[in-house]
């Protein structure tokens, strides 16, 4: 157990007795307890290989290459459908733990065979993702946006890509488009700081 991580363990949550359940059982697998992205995250060999969190409606085990585990049992979710490494075994509640722990150890020992095997995750390419035809449509009448949109790192292009293909409405795309053109335009990422000094 690492210090650094009871407060997760300790604050009082929906979640707490399923917590400390899923941490007995993923410490009893031989793996070094940290805490990265804000939640307790194990490793082996400094190579991550699950991390507990917890939603609203479950809490979950992550794998970050769960894509690769065999996922016998179907238990294995895809969080979003965008999501392309990992997966997570979703629980709601303590008894659902306990009666599946083989089978969470059977997971958690997959994933160090995986990682010890130095197993990669394929992932898909910035232009295999759909393009939205607002963007289609903004990139071909604006030729400084296009040429900014192409000069953008592969992973900046498809954060955009994701975020301007969520919404339902072709309106809310054609939005979200105008208000990121002058990131796109400035070369900015969407999710990186950005202070228009126009």
């Amino acid at each position: 157990m690492n210090a650094k991580v009871d407060w997760f363990f300790n604050k009082d949550t929906k979640w707490q007795k399923e917590y400390a359940a899923l941490r007995s059982i993923v410490l009893k697998c031989g793996l070094t307890e940290e805490l990265k992205w804000g939640v307790p995250c194990y490793t082996f060999q400094n190579n991550n290989i699950v991390l507990i969190h917890g939603f609203k409606d479950y809490c979950a085990l992550l794998f970050p290459k769960g894509v690769l585990l065999s996922n016998a049992e179907n238990l294995l979710v895809q969080q979003t459908k965008n999501v392309q490494a990992a997966r997570q075994l979703r629980f709601t509640t303590l008894q659902e733990i306990i009666d599946l722990k083989s089978i969470i150890k059977a997971h958690i020992f997959e994933a160090i065979e995986v990682e010890k095997a130095g197993l990669q995750v394929k992932m898909k390419k910035t232009s295999e993702f759909g393009m939205p035809d607002e963007l289609k449509k903004a990139l071909d009448e604006n030729a400084e946006l296009k040429s900014a949109f192409e000069s953008l790192t592969p992973g900046r292009q498809r954060g955009y890509l994701l975020y301007f293909s969520a919404p339902k409405q072709s309106k809310t795309r054609a939005s979200r488009i105008a208000k990121c053109m002058p990131k796109i335009l400035n070369g900015v990422g969407l999710n990186d700081h950005y202070k228009d000094s126009r």
